[in-house]
């Protein structure tokens, strides 16, 4: 699951004994070490040994309150502004990724820009943060779950532009890819099963084949 993968990271990459309780002076040190840029009431706990929810969000009221750190919605902090905004809309929503248009856009293979950030989750819903839309795009949960063809950099999961390709072509099986030589077809078919869908299968084979006639006719 996604969401352990970040505990995992947290875990290590914290450089805390995660055995320990902090003592007084340390806990707002710890937050700021961590490589995160977002973080939950969750992650505190993990990060400080604390199980006291109470405890916790009194803490990070706190910290909110004297200018230490920001709170960017409900149980979700920053250390500054300058937070990555890929990982806040992977946060809001778990498990979630950034995928659809947002991928697809960068690597060339819809030329269209949109200043939505997508992100294959649970639910569909759309929020704006601090000026940033966020689009949740509902998926199956065995789809959700498995993470081939998902990378994890910089404190987010984020589709490859074949798992991003399929993933739009899921919930939409007659979308207009501008640019489809941008793909490596031998990863769109090691991925395409975990969708167990044969009407998307059958619609992915003739995207491949109508690409395939185009460059022959060239």
């Amino acid at each position: 699951m996604l969401i352990s993968k970040l505990e995992r990271d947290i875990k290590r990459l914290s450089g805390y004994n995660m055995y320990k309780k902090p003592i007084k002076g340390e806990y707002l040190e710890i937050l700021l070490r961590s490589p995160q840029t977002i973080f939950s009431t969750k992650d505190a706990s993990l990060l400080w040994n604390e199980n006291k929810r109470s405890i916790i969000t009194d803490r990070l009221k706190k910290y909110v309150k004297v200018g230490k750190l920001i709170r960017v919605r409900y149980g979700l902090y920053a250390k500054d502004k300058n937070y990555n905004r890929f990982e806040l809309a992977t946060r809001i929503n778990t498990p979630s990724y950034v995928s659809f248009e947002t991928v697809l856009g960068v690597s060339g293979v819809t030329f269209q820009h949109y200043g939505n950030i997508f992100v294959a989750s649970y639910i569909n819903r759309e929020i704006e943060i601090d000026g940033q839309k966020i689009t949740f795009i509902r998926m199956k949960d065995y789809v959700l779950s498995n993470t081939i063809g998902i990378e994890h950099a910089d404190g987010y999961g984020r589709a490859s532009k074949e798992r991003a390709f399929l993933d739009r072509m899921y919930v939409n099986k007659d979308y207009y890819f501008d640019n489809l030589n941008a793909l490596d077809w031998k990863k769109v078919f090691e991925i395409l099963p975990i969708y167990n869908n044969k009407s998307m299968e059958k619609k992915v084979k003739k995207q491949y084949d109508d690409f395939n006639n185009k460059i022959k006719e060239k």
